[in-house]
């Protein structure tokens, strides 16, 4: 039997994009009144390096001081949520081009997920083109597809232990980033798809560099932590850094798009969907933004806290985005165009729990 062509879902051609287009003038006029670059800025910069001096003074302290585990797991710990933090921040930017006006600058950046274990080459297809253009598209959006463990969408099927997925869901979100860095980019790798959508064909220099990368991980936070510190405190140690960093990626990135508030799409494999929405009215509508009024919050997650300005603008620095957050919302409002914000992280936890609940419990 041959295989189904992928074919890619469409947004409402023929109606145009009015309300795109009007946001996107107002935001190009915002830059050029006030004379600044839509990429990255000093403050990101000094960011930078403190993330990247506090995760490399973390990791020669386990591996050249060797200390007992009651206080290993203190710097196991820092480098867990400074995986994320640096995930978070630098990458995310890099990889989306926002991070400076200089190529070279964000391919370093966005190259800092290689050295966390993950491949750069498979994000970008994963998150830039699919995640990023057919959000909450079910069959599709490989990003709210987390196996049969959870049900995150309509469409997907329902299996009996779903009705308790509400209460166990963290402890898989606590696995994500070692199941990302030990399987799905092999997965990835060997099937050339993420999901249902291929990816684009790999140069040789491309195929060297995703194993020279996961074998210098490998070297890094297997090898030589292990011979320092021993098998049993490694494993600990390394179960602590990897539940850590899983976690926080998988709720940050969940409470984006994984609530009630959130639309989804279904889509069959194989016939053609055309959306009622134009694709920036359609991010809108699958996008939620929660606790944008916390500092730290918005410093530490690298703005992701605004995820919909990031999925409108994602070439444009996170840093921008408590501004640029203004001038959408009162586009929105211009062309009635509901836009979802939770005032409070806790708030955005419970609609997420709440939706896993749903989720769980109807066919």
């Amino acid at each position: 039997m041959s295989e189904i062509r992928f074919r890619a879902p469409r947004f409402a051609p023929k109606a145009g994009q009015p309300f795109y287009q009007e946001l996107t003038k107002r935001v190009n006029a915002y830059f050029e009144q006030n004379n600044i670059s839509p990429k990255g800025n000093a403050k990101l910069y000094v960011k930078t390096g403190v993330l990247i001096g506090g995760f490399l003074a973390a990791y020669l302290g386990l591996v050249l001081a060797a200390p007992g585990f009651e206080v290993a797991w203190m710097l196991w710990l820092a480098l867990g949520l400074l995986t994320a933090a640096i995930g978070f921040n630098i990458m995310h930017d890099g990889a989306h081009g926002s991070f400076s006006k200089h190529n070279w600058l964000n391919e370093m950046a966005g190259h800092s997920v290689n050295f966390l274990g993950a491949s750069i080459l498979m994000w970008k297809t994963k998150h830039n083109t699919v995640h990023h253009t057919f959000t909450n598209i079910e069959g599709v959006d490989d990003d709210i597809d987390a196996g049969a463990m959870l049900r995150m969408a309509p469409s997907q099927e329902r299996r009996g232990f779903h009705r308790f997925q509400h209460l166990y869901f963290s402890a898989l979100y606590a696995l994500l980033y070692i199941y990302w860095v030990v399987y799905t980019d092999y997965k990835k790798y060997f099937s050339g798809k993420v999901g249902q959508v291929p990816i684009p064909k790999l140069t040789r220099f491309q195929h060297i560099s995703f194993w020279a990368w996961k074998a210098l991980h490998l070297g890094l936070f297997v090898g030589l932590p292990m011979w320092k510190l021993g098998f049993l405190p490694w494993l600990g140690g390394f179960m602590l850094m990897g539940m850590s960093a899983g976690f926080v990626l998988s709720i940050v990135f969940q409470l984006a798009h994984v609530v009630t508030e959130a639309s989804f799409t279904p889509y069959v494999h194989g016939e053609t969907l055309e959306t009622e929405d134009e694709w920036a009215i359609h991010q809108i509508k699958t996008t939620a933004n929660f606790a944008t009024k916390s500092r730290f919050l918005t410093w530490f997650l690298g703005g992701l806290n605004f995820q919909v300005e990031h999925h409108l603008f994602p070439r444009i620095s996170h840093v921008h985005y408590p501004d640029l957050a203004k001038i959408v919302k009162q586009t929105c409002d211009e062309f009635n165009v509901t836009y979802t914000e939770f005032k409070t992280f806790a708030s955005a936890v419970r609609s997420h729990v709440q939706h896993l609940r749903m989720m769980g419990q109807m066919a």
